[in-house]
């Protein structure tokens, strides 16, 4: 674990502690990729942990007096997925961040930290990249912007320098003649990485092509173009035809490598698949229509107040749990999981996978649901948290407790405080949910003994019992 955790509370402070550090020096946002690397032992040596979740004026979504729009460093791909403002004028862009992992993930994972990270898997590079999107990066010495295509030099190579912090993305908003659409081929429908992804976009003049952009991602070392896509497309008119064959150019400038997830034929042929449903997609209609019109993001309105953070010094950590204050001191190097198992003694939170894969762990943080393995323990710093414990505080059975008991929804019982603890804050968030919601709002746990019918259908009791669901 780390030895140093630092909460800056503004920008400047956070990089002061930058220019203080060293490469065994992180910062960390979501924590959905450091946490893993940590637990895997990637840094052994990490000396410090430099936490800008709390720093002030970075979680807006905003557009400017000449039309670009802004997505902040802290602004997770939940919240674009609550921004009108994305969905009309950067719908690409909504498209992919409904495709990453789950709502668990996408309430603590950041777009700037998917951009960073810089894997050639992760789907939110692909859009931006088809956008021209552009970072601005910022270090006690000044800013500079960086255009995207230019930021990556390799697999998990940037040109992000060790003293500096992506502080936004600028995004310009697509004109009303342009479509794009964005897909994402992967082994299971949520929780999973992309074996491939492709972002079409086009500007178009009824069914005539004026200027077209193809990008792809997870079939070389970084997201790539298709020129020869773009270049055929350019002056066509769109229809299956052109579609076909340009799927079939796009899959020839690919360089896939065969790797666990899949071979290098069947990327290929893939490739030329999802880049022709994309332009049928633009062609038909369906981008915006294939994500719900408020999609499930296992959040409600009670959020956290900006904090004043001044009192943490590392030996302190005060929080609410269960609607309890609470005061702990001693070490805090471990996850939120293992705090609230091993000192507050909640062990309704149950360890699984602890990778954020399984939801065994989630829990309910300033108004959302998270999975509690992939945060650092003094994140629960003034923070407001519930666990399965808290579900029923006056010691009646919850109804969704009372339906999965109904219904037969639990066997082992291990998943199951973790799918309570989704189901609940999808009875905050949803007043009349129907069925993709449900899945959507459990996309995130995983079970491995009862299955997943009786489990919906308890909740679905839960719904009706409550005057709910379509």
């Amino acid at each position: 674990m780390w030895k140093n955790y630092f909460m800056p509370e503004t920008v400047e402070e956070a990089l002061k502690l930058l220019d203080e550090g060293d490469e065994n020096t992180r910062l960390i946002a979501g924590g959905t990729d450091l946490m893993v690397e940590i637990r895997n032992k990637k840094w052994p040596r990490l000396e410090t942990i430099i936490d800008i979740s709390r720093v002030r004026g970075l979680n807006q979504i905003y557009q400017d007096e000449e039309g670009l729009i802004h997505i902040q460093a802290m602004v997770t791909h939940n919240d674009v997925l609550k921004s009108e403002l994305v969905r009309e004028f950067a719908s690409p862009l909504y498209q992919a961040c409904y495709k990453v992992a789950t709502p668990q993930i996408r309430n603590r994972a950041t777009v700037v930290g998917n951009l960073v990270t810089a894997s050639p898997a992760n789907d939110t590079i692909t859009p931006l990249m088809a956008m021209d999107a552009a970072l601005v990066l910022v270090s006690s010495e000044g800013e500079r912007i960086v255009r995207l295509k230019d930021f990556y030099h390799g697999v998990r190579k940037t040109q992000l320098k060790p003293t500096e912090i992506v502080r936004e993305v600028l995004v310009r908003p697509l004109a009303e003649q342009e479509r794009g659409s964005f897909i994402k081929q992967a082994l299971r429908k949520a929780q999973a990485i992309s074996v491939l992804n492709c972002c079409v976009l086009l500007e178009l003049e009824h069914d005539l092509i004026l200027n077209a952009r193809v990008t792809m991602g997870s079939v070389a070392p970084t997201i790539i173009h298709s020129p020869s896509a773009e270049e055929y497309l350019v002056g066509k008119r769109l229809d299956r035809s052109t579609a076909k064959e340009a799927g079939v150019l796009a899959a020839q400038d690919i360089r896939p490598i065969s790797d666990v997830r899949a071979g290098e034929d069947y990327r290929r042929y893939m490739m030329q698949v999802i880049v022709e449903d994309a332009l049928l997609e633009i062609m038909e209609g369906r981008t915006d229509s294939k994500i719900p019109k408020h999609p499930v993001t296992l959040t409600s309105k009670e959020e956290m107040d900006e904090t004043d953070l001044s009192d943490w010094d590392g030996s302190l950590l005060k929080t609410n749990i269960n609607g309890e204050e609470l005061q702990f001191s001693g070490d805090f190097r471990l996850s939120l999981l293992n705090f609230i198992r091993e000192r507050v003694g909640y062990t309704g939170s149950k360890p699984g996978c602890e990778e954020g894969e399984c939801g065994a762990c989630t829990i309910h943080m300033d108004g959302k649901a998270v999975v509690s393995c992939l945060i650092p323990a003094p994140r629960a710093h003034h923070a407001r948290i519930k666990t399965i414990e808290g579900l029923s505080p006056e010691g009646q059975l919850h109804p969704l407790q009372e339906e999965f008991i109904n219904h037969g929804a639990v066997q082992c019982g291990y998943c199951t405080p973790g799918f309570l603890m989704s189901a609940a804050k999808l009875m905050e968030e949803k007043e009349n949910p129907d069925l993709q919601d449900i899945k959507d709002g459990i996309s995130g746990n995983l079970c491995r003994c009862t299955g997943y019918y009786k489990i919906i259908e308890a909740i679905e009791a839960a719904f009706e019992k409550r005057g709910g669901t379509q």
